[in-house]
């Protein structure tokens, strides 16, 4: 882990968020390369998941959050953590983190009782914070694909089987975040919601993790570092029927990198139920509009089926994680000299091609080399960047450690053939290419 941080660091993929004052726990920035990782990588997930299927729509909802949602969700009484205090440190932690009853800041025994601790993030809305008109930063996507339900049905006129696709930030107000991204307070989700017709749940549920499955490994994650882990009863979530969890053994252990979850009819059915007026705060509000049902109807039968749901839910800060993870490699070169590679597969690599002068200060060379990179750019294949070092050896080294899968060097013979000396990042050989010839080169080489 402490290699990855520091060249997530070194190479402009991530930055303690306000790292100048002295950093945000558990908030990171995404810099310059990883970025472009990180869109790959969701670019990657909605071509699978809405792009390359006929049975699944794209929505991006708001983060605010009305409070009605999150209550009658459940999320209000349940989304909860148990926290303890340490009396010497006082310093806070997870009780379920807490091994052999001793703090793990200062070691001391003097812990409270464990206490449930809310997650979710709240707000204000308006000018005026009176405690009644609240809001919550979003602890999840899928909540608000529940409460688009009936708009997205109508617009579209789907029938079941289908699905309602989002990626996009939550926030949850963890006690201790730790590992690097793994566990922090804002990050993103990539959410699929899979209505289906009762009864035929189970086996969604099992389509949805061999699917899942595959994706991960076309994203270069080895299948030998991903497993499957069946959640107990006692341990699943309020609304769960059933719950598979995608572990992968990230550099600090085995953890879930993805939840295939059976939702059942649970979330639709309480966004859909008649509510009377609660005793708790004046901004939560029964659902009293009966065109709000939740339901769709079969056009066969012409009944009204409350569907059950099958929901993979991925965070994409963990995906990034495990995608470097993966990639990161560092080799014995013949010469008895280190190399460090990414090797990222090349849908995801943050840059496509780095088109590198042979001499910085050579005007034609360097001419012909700016010209190329604005050619290729506009070929749509990725981000192609503009190397200008002045050291072949050095440059070449640095994308490597980036990821980047050719390196295109413009040289003299370039100036009087029209070719371009190719060099691959994984194998490092080198192949001699007409100018002509680059576009569909690389728009084969640049797909896997």
């Amino acid at each position: 882990m402490d290699e990855l941080v520091a060249l997530c660091k070194r190479r402009g993929f991530l930055f303690q968020s306000s790292e100048i004052y002295g950093g945000l726990q558990g908030a990171y920035d995404y810099g310059p390369l990883g970025v472009e990782l990180k869109n790959n990588l969701k670019a990657a997930w909605w071509s699978a998941m809405v792009h390359e299927r006929d049975d699944v729509e794209g929505l991006d909802a708001s983060i605010l959050t009305h409070r009605s949602v999150l209550h009658y969700s459940g999320h209000e009484e349940t989304f909860t953590d148990p926290l303890v205090d340490c009396r010497a440190c006082k310093k806070r932690s997870r009780a379920d983190h807490i091994e052999d009853g001793k703090c793990p800041y200062c070691g001391s025994d003097s812990l409270t009782e464990p206490r449930p601790f809310n997650l979710m993030f709240k707000t204000s809305i308006g000018p005026v914070d009176d405690g009644v008109d609240i809001a919550y930063l979003r602890p999840e996507t899928a909540q608000a694909i529940f409460t688009n339900f009936k708009n997205v049905v109508d617009s579209t006129s789907r029938q079941m089987p289908f699905g309602i696709a989002q990626i996009g930030k939550a926030f949850r107000n963890e006690i201790t975040p730790r590992n690097f991204i793994f566990r922090v307070r804002e990050f993103e989700q990539m959410e699929l919601e899979f209505f289906v017709q009762p009864g035929t749940d189970e086996a969604w549920h099992q389509t949805w993790v061999e699917s899942r499955l595959a994706w991960w490994r076309e994203q270069g994650v080895s299948s030998n570092h991903l497993s499957c882990y069946d959640v107990p009863k006692e341990e699943l979530a309020h609304y769960s029927k059933a719950t598979v969890d995608i572990m992968y053994r990230f550099p600090h252990g085995v953890e879930e990198l993805e939840g295939v979850a059976n939702r059942t009819d649970f979330d639709l059915g309480s966004h859909t139920k008649q509510q009377g007026e609660l005793d708790i705060q004046a901004s939560v509000q029964p659902n009293t509009d009966s065109t709000a049902k939740l339901a769709i109807q079969d056009r066969e039968t012409k009944q009204w089926v409350v569907p059950y749901v099958i929901e993979p839910s991925a965070g994409v800060d963990r995906g990034v994680l495990a995608v470097l993870n993966e990639a990161y490699t560092v080799e014995q070169l013949e010469d008895g000299k280190e190399r460090t590679v990414l090797r990222l597969p090349a849908h995801l690599a943050p840059i496509k091609a780095a088109v590198i002068p042979l001499k910085r200060n050579h005007q034609e060379i360097v001419s012909k080399a700016q010209s190329l990179r604005s050619d290729l750019q506009r070929l749509g294949l990725g981000r192609i960047f503009f190397e200008n070092s002045g050291n072949i050896g050095k440059s070449y080294r640095k994308h490597d450690e980036v990821g980047t899968p050719f390196c295109l060097t413009i040289d003299f013979e370039s100036l009087e053939t029209d070719t371009v000396t190719v060099r691959d990042r994984d194998s490092m050989k080198q192949i001699r290419l007409e100018t002509a010839e680059l576009p569909s080169y690389l728009a084969t080489n640049l797909v896997s």
